[in-house]
Order: structure tokens, then sequence, then C-alpha cells
């Protein structure tokens, strides 16, 4: 019985990984489809990937892209551990508050956030563009590194930040040698998803961005007016193989560190 259950529960995994990742394969192996209709096979190619190179208006929308991402993920991670350390220290009560409403942003959905922060640019007469970009992104990803903190210090022996300053430690001191390092990892797991959110986000961008700047999902959505392009396969092949990369490199890291301890 255990092994019939067993194997059900294989057949199971094997074909949700399966539904999640064949349209992933299916859209890198047609990268290098030489034909421009997708449903056609016509030979293996590189030339999408040389023309994805060549094009000037993708390759702006990839720029801007990985500029407002790496903005928006580093200052969202600055101020995301710094609050998820206020809510930690905070009473049960306070603490229970401002939780439930750091939870807000996540359950909200994407067309609300991006036109109450339409809403608010206007009334300060703040200009559609970068700026207003990054505000918005870092806004949405704040929420999502605070609750990859706050788990971390949760964990935290409530005596060690005490013990720190009575070794004669500053506050300082203590915060930067005791307790960041025991948050490290909480800290890069919430920069990293601030920073793939961006990457992926299309509906806020598009209610806060201004005339010219453009993001890789907003140029795609405006290409599907007229066709999209097998570039763009060559183009999310890369990006998928580059975070996937990066992926395993920080699992293989915090592997290496659970192995040290």
């Amino acid at each position: 019985m255990v092994k019939i259950k067993g194997l059900f529960s294989n057949i199971y995994s094997f074909l949700i990984y399966s539904f999640l990742y064949i349209p992933i394969i299916v859209l890198i192996v047609f990268s290098f489809n030489d034909s421009k209709y997708r449903g056609n096979w016509s030979g293996f190619t590189l030339n999408w990937y040389q023309e994805l190179f060549r094009d000037p208006d993708i390759m702006r929308a990839l720029y801007t892209t990985f500029v407002v991402a790496i903005v928006s993920s580093v200052v969202a991670t600055i101020i995301g551990t710094l609050t998820s350390i206020g809510i930690h220290s905070l009473k049960p009560k306070y603490k229970n508050l401002f939780i439930n409403l750091s939870y807000i942003p996540m359950i909200s959905p994407d067309i609300v956030i991006g036109i109450s922060l339409l809403t608010l640019f206007v009334i300060l007469k703040l200009k559609l563009g970068y700026f207003t970009l990054i505000l918005a992104h870092i806004t949405f990803n704040i929420p999502y590194v605070i609750f990859a903190i706050l788990p971390k210090l949760q964990q935290l022996d409530p005596h060690l930040e005490e013990a720190a300053l009575d070794l004669g430690a500053t506050p300082l001191q203590a915060f930067l040698k005791v307790i960041l390092p025991e948050i490290t990892p909480g800290i890069f797991t919430g920069a990293l998803m601030a920073f793939t959110l961006s990457l992926d986000d299309f509906i806020v961008s598009f209610f806060t961005t201004g005339s010219g700047v453009s993001t890789l999902s907003i140029k795609i959505y405006s290409m599907t007016k007229r066709g999209v392009s097998p570039t763009i396969n060559a183009l999310s092949s890369i990006m998928f193989i580059v975070l996937l990369t990066i992926m395993f490199i920080v699992q293989l890291k915090q592997h290496k560190e659970t192995e040290k301890k």
C-alpha cells in the first residue's frame, strides 16, 4: 500500500513539474527555429539571437528593465530590512497590526496598486518616467522583503543582542556583527525575490511609466499588436538561463553554509 501511494505521488509530481516546465522547454527549443512562425519547425538557426542584439528598441527596454529592477530591489531590501527589524521589536499587539498592514499590498490586485500609485503621482504632480517607475517598484517590493526576513528574526535567540551589548558592543556593532550575519540569508532571499518580481512586473509598470520609458514587459505587450518576433523567444531563453544559474549559485551557497554549521 505504501509503495502504491509513493508511486502515485511520484507520478503526480512528474505531471505537475511537466506542466510547469514543458512550455519553457518548448520556448527555448523554438528560439532556435529558422521559421518565423512558432508552430512550424524549419531547421536550426542562431539568427534570432543575432537579431536580438541588433534591435535597439529591445536592448533599450532590457536596459531599462534591469536598471529599474536593480535599483528598486536594492532600495526595497534596505527599507524592508530596517522595517522588519522594527516590526520584530514591537509589542505583540502592534507587531500583529503592522504584519497585517504589510500583507495588504501583497494580496491587493496589481491593477489596484498601479492605479492608486498613478493617482498619487498625479496629485503630487510628479512627471511619469524613470523616477515614478522605480518608486512604484520599490513600493510593491518592500512587503516581500519584510516577509522574507521576519522568519529569520523570529528564529534568533532573543537574548543574543543583549549578550553582545553586555560584552561591550555598541548597538550598531551588535547589529552589524551579530544580528545582520544571522539574517543575511533572509535578506538575500528578499533581494532576489524583489529583483525577479520587478523583472516580471507589467501592470504596475504600465500605469506608472511615462512616454519613452518602457520595460521589457511593456515592449512585448506593444509588439503583440503586430505580432511578437521570435527574438523574444531568444531573449526569454537567455533570461531564464541567467535566473536559473543565479538560483543554482544561491542554493549551492546555502547548502555549503548549512554543511559548515
